[in-house]
């Protein structure tokens, strides 16, 4: 899913399959909590278009510090489970990636879910999330496709547990791929071609020079 929205970004929405997600018991003894990651660093998603992408270290510090995020069932903000702002949902980083605690209401479907959960049927989250262009990076090695690197999140909208995880293109990667792939080539016909290591290192600076300077 897209969303138009300010800062160049729109709204995108990323799930790693995972299979420690998990239902406890709350240490105080009322009720339940779902603990697992939303987020790996450094793995690399599917193919997207002709592009993988990847979460740097560190990329949501901002945003889980700032943000008003809740937790969801499947991004259906008519099921909510938690929210930071009402310390029913905790958000943290650590060495793997977004660590998410989730205090479940005494709801009918949260008591659903966790019976899901708990057998094995839903085990798996995902997050939403905008990221401005100058908080990404893109490289090209050879024949490989685009690397996109997530280095900051400018803001996250939602962590959900979900039935069905999908990590889809979106339309915003894929205009920033072409553009990549069109400057690369423009440039590489300027140049003559790339011949060495360093010709690379140098088209790949030029490149980025050009899309900053275009607001891509």
């Amino acid at each position: 899913m897209t969303e138009n929205l300010r800062n160049g970004g729109e709204r995108e929405t990323r799930a790693f399959l995972l299979d420690e997600v998990r239902v406890e018991a709350r240490e105080d003894g009322k009720g339940q909590r779902i603990v697992g990651h939303a987020a790996v660093f450094g793995l690399l998603s599917e193919d997207l278009g002709g592009f993988r992408e990847q979460i740097a270290a560190g990329a949501f510090k901002d945003a889980i510090s700032k943000d008003d995020v809740r937790a969801l069932f499947n991004h259906d903000d008519n099921f909510v489970l938690g929210r930071n702002k009402a310390s029913t949902l905790a958000l943290t980083e650590d060495d793997k990636g977004l660590r998410t605690v989730i205090d479940l209401p005494e709801t009918q479907f949260a008591r659903d879910l966790a019976v899901s959960m708990g057998r094995g049927d839903i085990n798996q989250m995902s997050f939403a999330f905008q990221v401005r262009r100058e908080d990404q990076n893109w490289e090209k090695t050879g024949e490989g496709p685009w690397i996109r690197t997530i280095k900051r999140i400018e803001r996250l909208w939602d962590v959900s547990v979900v039935t069905f995880p999908a990590y889809p293109q979106t339309d915003a990667a894929v205009r920033a791929m072409k553009d990549m792939e069109e400057a690369a080539r423009l440039e590489a016909e300027r140049v003559g071609g790339i011949t060495t290591q360093t010709d690379g290192v140098v088209l790949r600076q030029s490149v980025r020079a050009r899309l900053i300077r275009a607001g891509l």
